[in-house]
């Protein structure tokens, strides 16, 4: 068995690595299949030489993110072991490195996988990002933020946020209220990050002065938005016909983002989703960006990362098991 000792400069980065009760180094421990004690401001590595350089590697990438400010979560060391085994760790120090806004509460704002940060770096790039990938991967709630960046730094006047209000499963006018309570429920999210980077307050005053608004796609018709910053949500509802009316709402001075994910379509089975078109139609047009978010990305409920994962692992399974399609009968005549 080999050993490695690693001399630790700053111990308040270690503890923020280790996690409180050891549970972060646990978790190194039973991945790596080493064996991992602190004393002072060294940490020896026990184990077979090949698991020691990983399990160092893996340490080295937490103590990097700790060191830009970044609190040490499960998600975090999960992501970074997977970065390890896959040999790509070496990009880690991109991450936490740029804060996209600070909250109303004075939280940074910033990417956390290597994918959410080509999503950003996309989104400020570009003129028209789609940000397509499976829920808790931050599609949304990173374009609310960059918005949020963009208006307070003055590159844009408004915000406009949209999604399309098709029903999930449930009738919208079977619900109670005019029409603005009733899609209200479609936009909640989209609420919900804005009272978070503005405050209700702010985000009340704006929405008074014209310089927020959240709507229904429906209401973007006719219209031509410049100097804003408009977020449509949900896009994989759309359908192809509404995509195109709103790639072709945009005005000078303005910046798109379109996220969906499109394992999840609510429309009905004859209608094309306008996000897939896009994707397919928009690819490789100058100034406009199409990231791809994976479950690697998920930055929820560790279990929502499992439960995507066993979706996807099914959905290969039912291909494969799919009988052939049938042979088309011959038009000869007898």
């Amino acid at each position: 068995m080999a050993e490695k000792i690693i001399n630790i400069d700053r111990m308040e980065h270690i503890i923020n690595v280790f996690g409180s009760f050891d549970t972060n180094l646990k978790l190194i421990e039973d991945s790596m299949d080493v064996h991992i004690t602190d004393r002072d401001s060294e940490i020896k590595i026990s184990g077979s030489e090949e698991n020691i350089s990983y399990a160092e590697r893996v340490i080295d990438g937490l103590l990097s993110l700790a060191e830009k400010g970044e609190q040490i979560e499960e998600q975090n060391v999960r992501y970074v072991i997977s970065l390890v085994k896959e040999g790509t760790d070496d990009k880690l120090r991109e991450l936490a490195k740029d804060v996209i806004c600070i909250t109303a509460k004075g939280k940074p704002i910033k990417a956390k996988t290597l994918g959410q940060k080509k999503y950003v770096d996309g989104i400020f790039n570009n003129t028209i990002t789609l940000g397509i990938g499976p829920a808790g991967t931050g599609k949304t709630y990173l374009a609310v933020a960059a918005a949020v960046n963009a208006f307070r730094s003055k590159q844009v006047n408004r915000i406009i946020l949209t999604r399309p209000a098709v029903e999930a499963g449930e009738r919208l006018g079977f619900l109670p209220g005019d029409l603005q309570s009733k899609v209200d429920p479609y936009l909640r999210p989209l609420y919900d990050a804005l009272f978070e980077m503005l405050g209700p307050e702010t985000y009340q005053k704006y929405l008074e002065k014209g310089n927020i608004e959240v709507a229904p796609l429906a209401y973007m018709r006719g219209r031509t938005l410049d100097d804003s910053f408009i977020i449509l949500d949900e896009a994989q509802n759309t359908s192809r016909e509404q995509m195109k009316m709103f790639l072709t709402r945009l005005g000078f001075g303005s910046k798109m983002v379109i996220t969906g994910d499109i394992t999840q379509i609510d429309l009905p089975d004859d209608k094309v989703s306008g996000l897939k078109e896009a994707m397919r139609v928009l690819k490789g047009v100058e100034d406009i960006s199409i990231c791809r978010l994976t479950g690697s990305d998920v930055v929820r409920h560790m279990l929502v990362q499992k439960i995507i994962e066993a979706y996807e692992k099914n959905s290969g399974e039912v291909t494969k098991q799919a009988p052939p399609a049938p042979k088309p009968k011959s038009g000869r005549r007898k």
